[in-house]
Parts: structure tokens; C-alpha cells; sequence
């Protein structure tokens, strides 16, 4: 049974939740970065983060990383081609976190728009297929000696950017899912173990009261 605080508390996380928001981590292989860059996607409302491989060790690391993290969902990709295509069904611009002469600073970017920030590989950055088909190009300026930041931290670092554009448009103020989602969410993050379960077998969530309760038929 969940407490009516705790369960107040996800209704309240998922009010908050950027649906046209997210992360493709291209070919992110650490599992420190991966489940750093998910815990900074959590941070900033993010619901929905994605990633691709082409090496089965990568793969079996962001397997590894999508069951860690219950709050946030992580969908993974066979190639950027059905990633990509995925995000622009979505209406997403697609902006890869690469220097070009291309590249604007990534503050200049509206991020109020559905966004999908690419990050790539933690020595060799985002991929060519990322590369050849993104829309823009952002970088984080650099002061120092470093020519770059650790890919989780640039990450982060671009995220409370588009969290903080977000919450000056208002983004913030009012849920951005639809009843029927918000109310499968609400059941799946209260009762993970019981929903589980139930979809396995195929039934539907039973309905909640407003302390967070099943309701018996």
C-alpha cells in the first residue's frame, strides 16, 4: 500500500513532465554517464530518454541502464535512422551537441520547442549518421584549457537551460499528458510490482482514489 504523501508526490512528478522533451545518447558507453545523464533527464521533468548502439557491450550497458531508474522511461534504438525518425514523427528538432562552424552556443537555441538533444560517445562524440542528419549544431562554451566537458555534465549543463526556458513559457504550469496516460503512469510508478504483473496477464490497471488507494470492484 503507498502512503498518500508518496503518492501525492508522483502525481505532482508527473504534472511536471516534459513530454516533447528529451535525450538520445548515442552510443553513450559508461555507466556512470548513462545513469548520470537519466538522473538529469529525472531532474528537469524529462520522461521519455533514448539511445543507440552499434556495439553489443554498449547495448547490454544502457539495457542495464533502462532498468535502473523507475522514474524515467529509456527506449532504445537499433540505429539513429529509426531514432531519428522516431523523434521527428514527434515533431522534434533535433539538435546534436557536436562543434562545427555550423555550431551555435547552445544557450541560443529555443528550447520551448520540442527539442532532442543528441550527446554522443564519451572519446569520439555523436556518430555520422548523427552528424549528417541534424538539425542544428550546439556547443557549450569553453574558458578554460579543456576543450570539452564530460559528456554527462554537458548534458546537464544543456538540460537546466531548456528547464529554465521552459519555466519562463510557462511549460511547467499545467500537465502536458493526456488524462489516460497520466492515469496508467500514476498506476505503473505507485504499484510497479502489481502493474507488472497485470500486464503481463494482460489486464487493465484497476482505478485509484484520491489518496492513491485501489479501488475494489
Amino acid at each position: 500500500m503507498i502512503s498518500s504523501e508518496r503518492f501525492s508526490r508522483i502525481k505532482q512528478l508527473l504534472s511536471l513532465r516534459q513530454p516533447d522533451l528529451t535525450v538520445l545518447m548515442d552510443n553513450v558507453n559508461k555507466p556512470h554517464n548513462l545513469s548520470a545523464v537519466i538522473r538529469s533527464c529525472d531532474a528537469v521533468g524529462i520522461e521519455t530518454v533514448h539511445a543507440v548502439s552499434t556495439d553489443t557491450v554498449i547495448k547490454n550497458r544502457q539495457r542495464a541502464a533502462r532498468g535502473s531508474n523507475k522514474w524515467v522511461t529509456l527506449v532504445l534504438h537499433e540505429n539513429i535512422e529509426n531514432a531519428y525518425a522516431a523523434l521527428r514523427k514527434q515533431g522534434m528538432q533535433i539538435l546534436v551537441a557536436h562543434y562545427t562552424d555550423e555550431a551555435v552556443n547552445f544557450r541560443a537555441i529555443d528550447y520551448s520547442k520540442p527539442t532532442a538533444v543528441v550527446m554522443g560517445a564519451e572519446l569520439f562524440g555523436p556518430s555520422e549518421s548523427s552528424v549528417s542528419q541534424a538539425d542544428h549544431f550546439i556547443y557549450v562554451p569553453m574558458q578554460g584549457m579543456v576543450e570539452s566537458l564530460n559528456v554527462s555534465v554537458a548534458a546537464a549543463v544543456i538540460l537546466f537551460e531548456a528547464q529554465r526556458q521552459r519555466l519562463e513559457a510557462g511549460l511547467y504550469n499545467r500537465p502536458r499528458f493526456p488524462k489516460e496516460y497520466m492515469k496508467k503512469r500514476l498506476f505503473e510508478l505507485a504499484y510497479p510490482s502489481v502493474s507488472k504483473k497485470m500486464a503481463e496477464k494482460q489486464r487493465p490497471y484497476p482505478e485509484l482514489d484520491s489518496e492513491g488507494k485501489i479501488v475494489r470492484n
